[in-house]
């Protein structure tokens, strides 16, 4: 919600509705991504498939929604998102054969190092980075094939070879929905990147900025509504919240005009207030750290019920529902 002076308010509108659609939308992804991840880490990797600097913001938004690390060493210079990354298939190339491309990233980085060993033949290149390495190696990248065939292979290959410690990161056009069907494959890590820079099928999540209220002469609100066919909106400011069971569970989310119920902690079910303010008077009034909004995130999402968590695409997590609390 916003307040302020028509104009200045006006010029909100298209910087507000830029970062909010877009953020959102890839949080909303990444979200779900790293709820099917559990406790295994995910790493942004999506700046190659976005505009330049919407991959920054969606490495800032991927990182807020549970996201460990980002590729995009902009995003960790900005916002101090932790970046990390894994070796690329053109740096195998770029050297006469396997064994020199792995000694040349040993020798530089340490053996703690991820090796990529999907270049030429897995089972050949999991052997020479052992190898190399020794059974200290860090790890190892996957990027094609049948990971979860692929990654319990590997696992049993570094096994053998005494590299027990040794952990298996997949990459190859995850989804959440791929990053669940690996929830039982040997893997420890997962590396993202065009599903979560375009939302996950939704680049956009379609929000849309209304003047709702103005001041008469008086100083008096009076609500204003758009009524236009097909694009009704309703006058009046805003409140919002979560409807929480006595166990803290979400049951749903209400937007309401008028008098907002109140967080007395008795309640059954128990509001709990939605709307943070950011600004006030223009000076900022709330903690807008990454670390503070990432705490946010995960108490949100610990709140929702089991069912809320699923995967099925075009369905709400929780109901919302409209109340109209004038008198």
């Amino acid at each position: 919600m916003v307040e302020g002076t028509f104009a200045e308010s006006v010029v909100l509108e298209t910087v507000l509705l830029s970062i909010l659609n877009h953020d959102s939308a890839i949080a909303s992804a990444a979200s779900r991504m790293t709820n099917a991840a559990g406790d295994r880490p995910c790493i942004e990797m999506g700046s190659r498939r976005t505009h330049e600097w919407a991959a920054v913001a969606a490495a800032r938004a991927a990182y807020v929604a549970g996201f460990a690390t980002t590729s995009n060493l902009e995003a960790g210079r900005a916002y101090g998102v932790p970046t990390k990354g894994t070796s690329a298939h053109a740096f195998t190339l770029l050297h006469d054969n396997e064994r020199a491309a792995f000694e040349a990233q040993v020798a530089s980085l340490g053996v703690g190092t991820t090796l990529l060993v999907d270049t030429y033949d897995v089972t050949a290149a999991v052997n020479l980075a052992v190898d190399v390495a020794g059974v200290g190696l860090g790890a190892v990248r996957l990027d094609s094939g049948d990971l979860l065939v692929q990654a319990r292979q590997v696992r049993a290959q570094l096994d053998a070879l005494g590299a027990n410690n040794t952990r298996i990161v997949v990459t190859s056009d995850l989804d959440e929905h791929s990053i669940a069907a690996l929830a039982a494959a040997p893997v420890d890590a997962y590396g993202v990147g065009t599903a979560l820079v375009t939302g996950s099928g939704a680049p956009t999540v379609g929000l849309v900025y209304k003047l709702v209220a103005r001041e008469d002469e008086a100083g008096l609100l009076i609500d204003v509504a758009k009524r236009s066919k097909d694009k009704v909106s309703i006058g009046g400011r805003k409140w919002a919240m979560r409807r929480l069971d006595a166990g803290g569970v979400a049951e749903a989310e209400v937007i309401g005009i008028g008098t907002a119920p109140a967080n007395d902690g008795k309640s059954s079910p128990n509001p709990r207030p939605l709307l943070v303010e950011l600004m006030q008077e223009g000076a900022i009034v709330a903690d807008l750290s990454l670390d503070a909004a990432r705490r946010r995130h995960e108490l949100s999402r610990a709140e929702l019920p089991p069912h809320a968590l699923k995967l099925s695409r075009g369905e709400p997590a929780i109901p919302t529902y409209f109340e109209d609390q004038r008198r």
